[in-house]
């Protein structure tokens, strides 16, 4: 039997080339929710009442790639909404009936356009909208560099969010919601904590949090007499990442007090959260909304494992002498201020390093370089920890790679581990303002000019402590290609007036380094030297040589000159135009 379906069309019939514009493309609509759910879900009256406050004409829209399907009707509900309500911008009108849904939103609050005042309304007002459907990081971030190819106003992010500062644009916040058995959540956290005035926090993703207040007056009505019910906040660095914290624990010395709390998450927590958390509350008691769990006592989540093998990782960079800074971000505010302080520790230690960008971060992109020897990541506090085993080098963050640089007398780990490179940057200032200076602050410079005695000049370079991988006892003799790094003194000015006494030259002997690879300030690039040394493949035609004709006398033979094709790409004429491709 014959099969129906056509076959594949592998090519275009020249006739159809250029002829008129391609059709474009029509999207099914997958989305299984009803204008009432939609409403809700994506909370249409709010964001259209905090756009007409905040005046913005040119909005993105950032969609999660689960939420994509919605895109489209959330965009036509935004754009009808914002259209209704610029027409009639002096009259008192609810946005709860502004697409003809009627009381879809029965139980959220009335909101209307009074004060908003009629100035912006004129001719040529239209509010522009527009989809981001792909981010070029993660999808917890802003993303602002593809807002500002729009030139929008404000980005409306969807979904759950790290919450972290951005840089430029304003931003409003849409979670949305996810649905929880509280019976179930009751009766799983009564299994749990038997006692009822233990100190509880209650805390839940960013999709559940609204079930928070709910879940605390449920358990309030149990009996239970020191259960915190968190809010979320917009502030990666509190003690509690985006959380609020029980009023003990914002007094001086609260960090102690949260540690006799316990945390009880609804949903699964970012593994960023669960290694912050490990060393600030008493315990962590996750409780998954991904399956069915019964209501019985949850087991306390642990990240022993997790914490010894970030640190196996970090103790094998302290021998690594060339390290790539992943930027992961480019809308997280003072991630600038991150790169520069990672340059620092790096350059301080002698090592190299190098920047890259490229966007969502993945094994293959990284193999292409194998001169790196370890890569840190600077982004969001959620992003920045990459944990795979797939990568061919260690991937840390800001925070692991103070730990690595410091010298091995001092490198000691108590567990505390920090996400958000804005509290590394806060504890650098700290150290520098309290008199550290900048070898203090980074522990392998401190050590190297400590065994040096003091004068970098006048020692030798035998002198500086030798470098061992922990991991094989190996002796490393390249650790630090750019040399040993020197402290920056300040020239004193006398006070009398006089010329200051000027240091006379080094006499000491420097090898030149030869001229067929770069140097950066006298020393040869590390990358340049490992793609001439150690690199099998260096690129496309480096194993062709190239073999030219030539004559009787030696001379190079040229290709005759033929005519080539011309006319358009419809049909080319070639030669005089006795035959067409």
């Amino acid at each position: 039997m014959a099969s129906s379906i056509a076959p594949l069309v592998l090519s275009t019939p020249s006739e159809h080339i250029i002829e008129g514009p391609v059709a474009s493309a029509i999207l099914s609509d997958g989305s299984t929710l009803s204008d009432e759910q939609l409403y809700l879900q994506y909370e249409i009256p709010r964001t259209i009442r905090e756009i007409r406050e905040g005046r913005w004409r040119k909005i993105a829209l950032q969609f999660p790639d689960d939420m994509l399907v919605d895109a489209p009707r959330v965009f036509e509900r935004l754009r009808d909404g914002l259209r209704r309500a610029r027409k009639e911008p002096g009259k008192a009108r609810n946005i709860d009936t502004v697409d003809g849904v009627g009381d879809v939103t029965d139980g959220l609050e009335k909101t209307t356009f009074d004060g908003l005042g009629t100035a912006d309304d004129g001719e040529g007002s239209e509010h522009r909208l527009t989809i981001l459907a792909d981010t070029s990081y993660g999808a917890c971030c802003v993303d602002e560099v593809a807002a500002e190819h729009v030139d929008a106003e404000v980005v409306v992010h969807y979904g759950r969010s790290c919450l972290s500062p951005t840089a430029r644009l304003p931003v409003i916040y849409v979670f949305t919601s996810k649905p929880l058995d509280l019976d179930v959540a009751v009766q799983c956290f009564k299994a749990t904590y038997k006692k009822l005035d233990e100190k509880v926090c209650l805390m839940a993703d960013i999709p559940y949090s609204h079930h928070i207040p709910n879940m605390h007056e449920r358990l309030c009505d149990q009996g239970y007499t020191d259960v915190f019910a968190t809010e979320v906040v917009r502030d990666p660095s509190s003690l509690l990442p985006n959380r609020t914290v029980p009023v003990e624990v914002q007094e001086e010395g609260g960090s102690e007090k949260l540690q006799e709390y316990s945390i009880f998450h609804i949903s699964g927590p970012p593994t960023s959260l669960l290694l912050i958390l490990s060393s600030r509350v008493k315990r962590i008691n996750i409780l998954q909304t991904s399956s069915k769990s019964s209501s019985g006592p949850l087991e306390e989540a642990t990240t022993t494992a997790l914490l010894r093998r970030r640190y196996a990782l970090v103790t094998r960079i302290s021998a690594v002498p060339i390290l790539g800074i992943l930027i992961n971000t480019l809308s997280v505010k003072n991630y600038m201020n991150a790169l520069q302080h990672c340059q620092n520790l790096i350059s301080n230690a002698g090592k190299k390093s190098y920047v890259f960008v490229v966007g969502k971060v993945n094994a293959a992109k990284l193999a292409n370089f194998s001169e790196i020897g370890a890569w840190v990541v600077i982004g969001c506090w959620e992003s920045s920890l990459i944990e795979s085993r797939e990568f061919f080098a260690p991937v840390i963050t800001p925070f692991e790679l103070e730990l690595a640089l410091q010298g091995d007398q001092e490198r000691q780990w108590s567990g505390k581990w920090v996400g958000d490179f804005s509290e590394v940057l806060a504890e650098a200032t700290k150290n520098k303002s309290g008199g550290g200076g900048a070898n203090q602050s980074y522990g392998g410079a401190k050590d190297i000019l400590d065994n040096a005695g003091g004068d970098w000049d006048d020692q030798e370079s035998d002198d500086e402590p030798p470098d061992f991988d922990l991991r094989t006892g190996r002796y490393v003799s390249r650790s630090r290609p750019m040399g040993r790094p020197k402290p920056h003194v300040t020239p004193q000015i006398p006070t009398n007036g006089e010329a200051a006494p000027i240091a006379p030259p080094s006499s000491a002997l420097v090898q030149r380094a030869k001229g067929d690879v770069v140097t950066v300030n006298g020393t040869v690039s590390p990358a340049a030297e490992f793609l001439r040394s150690k690199r099998t493949w260096q690129g496309l035609g480096s194993d062709y040589e190239v073999a030219y004709e030539r004559s009787e006398d030696g001379k190079i033979r040229g290709a005759a000159v033929e005519e080539g094709r011309s006319g358009v790409a419809r049909g080319y004429a070639v030669g005089e135009g006795d035959g067409k491709t």
